[in-house]
This record gives C-alpha cells, sequence and structure tokens, in this order.
C-alpha cells in the first residue's frame, strides 16, 4: 500500500522529502500520492501520537508532536551536553583536516561506521552538511562555532594543518574507495 511506503521512507529519511521525489520513487499520480500523504496526515496528526507529519514547500517529514517539545529538548539537551567521546573527537578531527569531506570517505579513514557520530556532532552544532552536486552526496565541513570555540581564526590556523589536509597516505586511501565506487558503478551498468 502506498501510505506504508510513505512511513517507511519519511521514517527512514533525517530530513524533509520532496513530494516529487515521493512520486518518483512510488511511480504514483498526483492524486494518489497526495490523497495517501492525506491519509498519513490523519493518522498520525492527532494529540495521541507522539509522531505528527509536516508538510511545508512541497516537502513532507515525520516530526516530533509539539506538544511534547520539553520531554523531547530535555532528552536532546543531555545528549548533546557533556564531552564528546573519542570516536567523536576523531571524526570531527578528519573532517576539521579533510573537509569537505563525505561520509563515506570519513568510514574509508576510520574504518567504522559514523552515522551516530556525525549526528550528534550536527546536533551540537559542530558540523554543517551540505549538498555537493559535484559527488552527489552531502559532504561535512567543520562549523564557524566549532572555529569560534577553538579561538582560531581560519581552520588553517589549526596545528600542521597544510601537511595534514594535503596527506599523500590520506589521499590515497580516500581515491582508494573513489576507485571502488566508480568500478561498481561501471560493472551494475554493464
Amino acid at each position: 500500500m502506498i501510505t506504508t511506503s510513505i512511513e517507511s521512507i519519511l521514517f527512514a529519511s533525517a530530513k524533509p522529502v520532496a513530494i516529487s521525489v515521493l512520486k518518483k520513487s512510488l511511480n504514483a499520480s498526483d492524486e494518489v500520492l497526495l490523497e495517501a500523504i492525506a491519509d498519513v496526515k490523519a493518522r498520525f496528526n492527532v494529540e495521541t501520537s507522539g509522531i505528527h507529519v509536516v508538510e511545508h514547500e512541497g516537502k513532507v517529514q515525520f516530526v516530533t508532536n509539539p506538544s511534547e517539545s520539553a520531554v523531547v529538548a530535555a532528552l536532546l539537551k543531555e545528549e548533546v551536553s557533556g564531552e564528546l567521546s573519542r570516536p567523536s573527537l576523531e571524526t570531527l578531527t578528519i573532517i576539521a583536516y579533510r573537509g569537505p569531506i563525505t561520509k563515506p570517505e570519513i568510514e574509508q579513514i576510520r574504518g567504522v561506521n559514523c552515522t551516530l557520530i556525525l549526528r550528534n556532532l550536527s546536533m551540537r552544532g559542530l558540523v554543517d552538511e551540505t549538498d555537493d552536486i559535484e559527488r552527489l552526496q552531502p559532504v561535512f565541513t567543520v562549523s564557524a562555532d566549532f572555529v569560534r570555540h577553538l579561538g582560531i581564526h581560519s581552520i588553517a590556523d589549526l596545528p600542521d594543518y597544510l601537511d595534514l589536509h594535503e596527506d599523500k597516505k590520506i589521499t590515497e586511501l580516500v581515491d582508494s574507495l573513489s576507485d571502488s565506487m566508480t568500478s561498481s558503478l561501471n560493472d551494475s551498468a554493464l
């Protein structure tokens, strides 16, 4: 059923999803898609549901029930306060010295999945995520708040910045990921 698919997509996406993307992904007509979105909204946008659906500027997204904002804010405050873990510091360092950098590139360097770490760093306002048209995926950079908190004027003021930003071994490691991804795309095109 199309409503189940819409719910699944909205649940899996951390960002608002364009209705045009849903239409294409689900191969649905405008009428069927809008009716299904209205059905999802009718079922979730009630006071007894912790999840609501917001539709704004041609995009839809699951959000928490606005009446629960104090509970959610308390949880998020607890989650983003305190010291950073060692894996978070490692990831932040990679982004600072090698950014703009994609999630797969960070994972290639670290050797582990970084999804939750990137989410936490983003929630803390330490990293920014922007879409990169050339790479066809988001890239991460450190935020202006991060630079300001360090008391430096530019990320290039970090110790040994040029050496690490342009390190040949790290560049080869990241390039090996690009080569393997290109090879995989070429193999799947055949």
